[in-house]
């Protein structure tokens, strides 16, 4: 049982009720991983006697923390921690840490290199270079509360590459890298979304088995001016993430009708 977690963390005068205090503290401890993935939380009874509350507040605690997906019950085996399974708004520009650390998750990348290679056709095409042209390839590993939850591959211009060799692609997103430290305002992004089934590579990198659902996205960004500065590949794990984004069905029309 975690040593942290004393009977004493509950504070019964404070404007939380022990229920609402009892759902953070657990809540926390499973984002920062005391509570891995798929392991066995305490019972109810443990629960009651290590924070010294009845068996009714572990219960509501426990029921909202189920309705946050972050447990799950199984009949006659106990209560389990849930796989994070995060969420990401396609309406606004940003990096994938950017948005899960807004939400309260932990972040961290494995790279797995930044190598300078002579551009293919591809990518050449999609960053309007020359093919044989010097381009940065980087190739990260997302971890969501130290699970993999993502494979990024990425190429960007060679001098532009040149100035992320020295920077934290461990815990630090591109786009901000390239915002903040190279002082290069980002536009917009054009995406291309579609399924694909896990080779052997996904299937190392993000722990899934042969022929899982994976989710595929091609993201092309563009600073300000227009020019195309960051070509990626992004593999998610079909039942760990999910991109969300909001439709209206009429466009406001604010042109005036003609005189």
């Amino acid at each position: 049982m975690p040593k942290s977690l004393t009977k004493l963390s509950l504070l019964p005068g404070a404007p939380s009720p022990l229920y609402a205090q009892l759902t953070e503290l657990l809540r926390s401890r499973i984002l920062d991983g005391t509570y891995p993935p798929h392991s066995q939380m305490p019972s109810e009874h443990e629960l009651g006697e290590m924070f010294g509350v009845s068996r009714i507040t572990v219960r509501q605690a426990l029921g909202d923390l189920q309705k946050a997906g972050l447990i799950f019950k199984i009949h006659g085996k106990g209560t389990f921690v849930s796989r994070p399974k995060a969420f990401q708004n396609v309406t606004s520009l940003e990096g994938f840490a950017e948005a899960m650390s807004r939400m309260g998750y932990e972040i961290l990348n494995r790279v797995d290199y930044l190598r300078f290679v002579p551009a293919d056709a591809r990518v050449a095409n999609r960053l309007g270079l020359a093919e044989g042209d010097e381009v940065a390839e980087i190739r990260r590993v997302r971890l969501l509360n130290r699970e993999p939850v993502s494979l990024e591959l990425t190429w960007l211009p060679g001098e532009l590459g040149h100035r992320l060799e020295k920077a934290d692609l461990a815990t630090r997103d591109i786009f901000l890298i390239i915002e903040n430290d190279c002082a290069l305002a980002l536009g917009h992004a054009d995406l291309a979304v579609d399924a694909v089934l896990a080779d052997e590579d996904l299937m190392q990198a993000l722990r899934v088995e042969e022929g899982a659902p994976v989710l595929h996205i091609e993201r092309l960004t563009h600073d300000a001016t227009g020019r195309p500065i960051d070509f990626e590949h992004l593999y998610f794990r079909g039942d760990a993430f999910q991109y969300r984004l909001r439709v209206d069905r009429h466009k406001t029309d604010t042109r005036k009708d003609p005189a």
